[in-house]
């Protein structure tokens, strides 16, 4: 289950850098606003996605209060959640799932 969260919040993060290098740009930069909503709305999913199964995939695994925290937290901060990916492939490992 952790690989599953790992998919997740690689497309979490990946939207997030969608929105804004790509999305936002575009409307600020070169006055074409028309990505933002269908960008905003994909990442919005993704985000609230990564939220709900954080406790269906990590509960039972391990995770230390600070882990949960840390991990909830990096959803809410640009390549937070890359940044939080070598976490989840300790922990991923130390379960005896292969990486």
């Amino acid at each position: 289950m952790i690989r599953t969260f790992r998919y997740i919040g690689l497309a979490e993060g990946v939207t997030t850098l969608a929105l804004f290098l790509v999305a936002m740009p575009a409307k600020y930069w070169f006055g074409y606003p028309d990505l933002v909503p269908p960008v905003g709305m994909i990442h919005g999913i993704a985000f609230v996605f990564y939220i709900l199964a954080m406790p269906a995939c990590l509960r039972g695994r391990g995770f230390t209060p600070w882990e949960w925290t840390r991990t909830a937290l990096a959803s809410f901060f640009p390549f937070g959640t890359f940044l939080n990916d070598p976490l989840l492939a300790r922990k991923q490992q130390q379960a005896g799932a292969p990486a």
